[in-house]
């Protein structure tokens, strides 16, 4: 192994100790979900913001809240309702009667961690005025920007789009998540250990274990991770043959109505350093792309109206991507 690699390997290895004693911390209130957790985490070593998705009961929300709790930064949770107004969100204008002058009220996004609790329950002017905090990470209240805190990192849960109540996400917000993750049932023991645990008591505490200095240095860290060109070349080939599947050889033919931007392939050489990390590697490989590629595509290709009459997923088009594409 190359020397700089070997001596980058050592580092990651000596910083992932707080790392592991967040995914530890959680564990003691959230039941299994390892990969899911690691996910989450993956989204706050990217600076990237993560959508989760399930039916309601899977503990989406205890899940945030416990993140939340085990990092040392303001965390606040908004539920998004019908009736939710962009004010709301962001913040606004109070009319100041000793000088007759407007002052800036700031709303609830100007925190570290946002739990945007079921955001597809929100109309579309409220969505709309998410997009600049996500992508710009500032707020603009009247005449005046506000940078948002840092790191700052938005959590939405989501019910499937076949639950009443709900709104589709705009495409715009949509590509602004780093992942999309589901959030599926326990399995049979795990149910049955989330029945012992918490069936007659409340969720165990938590202790902060993280704060924001070691996710900044965690950050610069994970940035340094070697991707070699010919993975580069993999990341963008997948990326590519999701707006080209006939050139590249997927059967999907008709079947994609739009493909992955570019910030997909930064999501995945993002999230595929960040992978590799939790995997104590200073590089990365194939198989770290792989473990988090369908997160970060499912919510980027939009199947076309044949592929929805022949019950055709994303996820199943993701696939026929992966399995077209050569790994190096």
């Amino acid at each position: 192994m190359d020397e700089r690699i070997q001596r980058l390997t050592n580092e990651v290895e000596q910083a992932r100790a707080p790392i592991h004693a967040l995914i530890e911390e959680v564990a003691t209130v959230i039941v299994g979900q390892r990969d899911l957790v690691e996910k989450v985490v993956v989204g706050l070593l990217c600076h990237g913001h993560l959508l989760l998705e399930g039916v309601p009961g899977l503990a989406k929300t205890l899940l945030v809240s416990t993140i939340a709790g085990c990092f040392d930064a303001h965390f606040r949770r908004i539920q998004f309702t019908p009736d939710l107004l962009p004010a709301d969100l962001i913040g606004t204008l109070v009319y100041d009667p000793r000088d007759s002058t407007f002052l800036p009220h700031k709303g609830p996004i100007f925190a570290n961690v946002i739990l945007a609790d079921e955001i597809n329950r929100a109309p579309a002017k409220v969505q709309s005025a998410l997009l600049e905090a996500m992508q710009e990470r500032q707020v603009t209240i009247g005449d005046e920007t506000f940078p948002l805190p840092a790191p700052f990192l938005v959590l939405a849960t989501q019910n499937p789009l076949e639950q009443e109540g709900t709104y589709p996400l705009p495409e715009a917000q949509v590509d602004r998540f780093l992942m999309k993750v589901l959030v599926t049932y326990p399995e049979r023991e795990e149910e049955k250990l989330i029945v012992r645990r918490m069936a007659t008591s409340p969720p165990a505490e938590t202790r902060k274990v993280l704060n924001p200095d070691d996710v900044a240095q965690i950050r610069e860290i994970v940035g340094r991770i070697y991707l070699d060109e010919r993975v580069e070349d993999y990341i963008i080939d997948l990326v590519r043959a999701s707006r080209e599947p006939k050139a590249h050889g997927v059967d999907a033919e008709n079947l994609i109505h739009v493909g992955a931007s570019p910030r997909a392939s930064l999501s995945l050489a993002q999230s595929a350093r960040a992978h590799a990390f939790l995997r104590g590697r200073g590089f990365v490989t194939p198989e770290d792309v792989k473990a988090i590629g369908y997160d970060v595509l499912r919510h980027r290709i939009i199947p076309s109206f044949e592929a929805e009459a022949e019950e055709i997923s994303a996820d199943e088009l993701v696939r026929r991507v992966f399995d077209a594409i050569e790994v190096p």
